[in-house]
């Protein structure tokens, strides 16, 4: 006769807390009945950027493989798709995307809405360089996967085992401007399909401004997405993403494309795909912040030295200070 004993599982409780640019968090107990759960709680916001943008890329690059390589009558007999079905790709990619991470991380999945963020809304400076190394890490899988999923057909459609080229198969996962384009033209299209991404992300999470019902904001992006796609979506491929194109770019040069998908149009990916959608969000979140937003999170409301002095003479106590006027008071006291 066995005695089976069974060992208690082990059960970690710390204090967690944080602070960062919006003030300090209570502390609260959290109960780890693991290691790998404590690893994961202190790992699941890049997690859950890596995974949104991964799963947000498998989507749309897949959809750009499965429409352009099924033209090839030697890899299907009828095309699969068209402009139309692209769109809704990378739409049902985003919000798949964002509802994935969105609990987690806020579903950032793009490098420059994660720095507008923290520009314009106070989002933690000290968590962007990990934000968007995972976003990037995130794209760079999602174009492996989608590349090992149609290699055979990539082969049949560039002559053979070992040929890549940008024209072939190349821009079906990182994006090439179309070739009438100056680069003008490229930069303009790319800053203004941000903008208007960036005015849509803010005006739905704006809780002023009519936001949708809780859960809804991942479908609300959708319709964004496909609505960016299909009126501006010709010209560059709408990218309006770092990570989306820089991801693949990569990936793309280490598989066998070589660096010609860095030197393209006088790196290309640096002027148009880098600065575009960073400079056009940063604009969109100006306009936006300007006209319509009320909030005190952002830059453009903070209260200067006169309403900070009007709202002492007319409370008459300092005690009665809103928060926010009494931090943007004790740091011009300190400047």
């Amino acid at each position: 006769m066995s005695i089976i004993t069974e060992k208690p599982e082990e059960v970690y409780i710390e204090n967690v807390g944080s602070c960062d640019d919006q003030g300090c968090t209570s502390s609260v107990s959290m109960v780890f009945p693991n290691r790998w759960s404590r690893f994961r709680y202190a790992i699941r916001e890049p997690a859950a950027e890596f995974l949104g943008t991964m799963i947000f890329v498998i989507f749309g690059t897949g959809v750009n493989c499965q429409m352009f390589l099924s033209i090839n009558p030697n890899v299907e007999a009828v095309p699969r798709g068209d402009f139309l079905s692209l769109n809704f790709g990378w739409a049902a990619g985003v919000a798949l995307g964002v509802w994935i991470a969105g609990g987690i991380s806020g579903g950032h999945l793009n490098p420059a809405i994660t720095f507008t963020l923290a520009v314009f809304r106070g989002f933690p400076w000290k968590k962007v360089p990990y934000y968007i190394f995972a976003q990037l890490l995130g794209a760079f899988c999602g174009a492996g996967v989608v590349y090992a999923n149609n290699f055979h057909a990539i082969d049949i459609v560039e002559g053979g085992p070992g040929i890549r080229t940008i024209s072939g198969s190349g821009d079906l996962l990182a994006t090439y401007a179309a070739s009438f384009l100056t680069p003008v033209s490229c930069f303009f299209s790319e800053f203004l399909g941000s903008a208007i991404l960036i005015i849509a992300v803010l005006c739905i999470t704006d809780k002023r401004n009519g936001p949708p019902p809780q859960g809804l904001v991942p479908l609300a992006l959708f319709i964004v997405i496909l609505g960016i796609g299909t009126s501006l979506g010709m010209n560059t491929s709408y990218s309006l993403n770092p990570a989306r194109d820089l991801g693949p770019r990569i990936f793309t040069a280490a598989v066998g494309y070589g660096t010609a998908v860095f030197t393209y149009r006088n790196q290309y990916w640096l002027w148009c795909i880098v600065l575009g959608p960073v400079t056009g969000m940063l604009c969109g979140a100006f306009v936006y912040d300007t006209l319509i937003f009320e909030g005190g999170e952002s830059i453009i409301n903070k209260p200067n030295t006169q309403a900070i002095d009007r709202y002492l003479r007319n409370s008459g106590q300092r005690e009665q200070l809103p928060m926010r006027i009494e931090d943007a008071r004790m740091n011009i006291d300190n400047t």
